[in-house]
């Protein structure tokens, strides 16, 4: 019978983990934030159709306020999304590799969509910048466009750290190949699954005993 073992975390691991607890809480608050808006969405289109048909009063606005949300459920949720490997991910390919020359096309991956993502917060902030300027609204009911477009630069510049704080990550696996992946999107096997469920505990309890400290 199999024991468990208490993972060792190095000063590297730590210094990891220190940044990687308070962004975690902001994606989660993000990813809810998300979800909920699309639980509203949905409740108001029932209130949309119900009206409409029932008692000829649609939702003044309903397509203005459709528009505005896209924003909210299409962005808030990215950081999430990347830090849990949540997204499409070239597996066939870096299937083929191991050890550190994966860890190295990990590292080149996140650096190209790190690079991506700078230039969308740039370009995404022209676009806030602008509206907000200008006062731009929506053509029906005149709602203005700017909040809407924060939220994306926003929600980009989360998802910049993120990348950032992978790209330390995959750089500690490329210097030494058999330190603890934590909670680095990669591939895995039924067992390497179960271990990382493992160090995610000890990592909870780990946090929770320097908190109190």
């Amino acid at each position: 019978m199999q024991t468990q073992t208490t993972p060792v975390f190095t000063a590297e691991d730590r210094a990891y983990l220190r940044f990687n607890g308070p962004l975690g809480k902001i994606e989660n608050l993000f990813n809810l934030i998300a979800a909920t808006s699309i639980l509203v969405l949905m409740l108001l289109a029932v209130v949309q159709v119900i009206g409409r048909n029932v008692f000829n009063q649609p939702v003044p606005g309903f397509i203005d306020i459709t528009e505005q949300a896209m924003a909210v459920f299409a962005f808030l949720g990215v950081a999430y999304c990347q830090r849990v490997g949540g997204h499409i991910r070239m597996e066939l390919l870096l299937g083929t590799f191991k050890g550190r020359a994966l860890w190295i096309a990990e590292f080149l991956g996140v650096l190209i969509i790190l690079a991506v993502v700078t230039v969308l917060i740039y370009g995404s902030y022209l676009h806030f910048d602008r509206s907000w300027t200008l006062g731009d609204s929506t053509i029906d009911v005149g709602l203005p466009t700017w909040p809407s477009k924060l939220i994306i630069p926003v929600a980009l510049s989360v998802l910049w750290l993120r990348l950032l704080l992978q790209l330390y990550g995959y750089t500690r696996l490329i210097f030494n190949p058999e330190a603890s992946t934590l909670d680095l999107p990669h591939i895995l096997d039924a067992a390497e699954h179960a271990q990382a469920e493992i160090e995610e505990a000890f990592l909870e309890e780990d946090e929770k005993k320097g908190e109190a400290v």
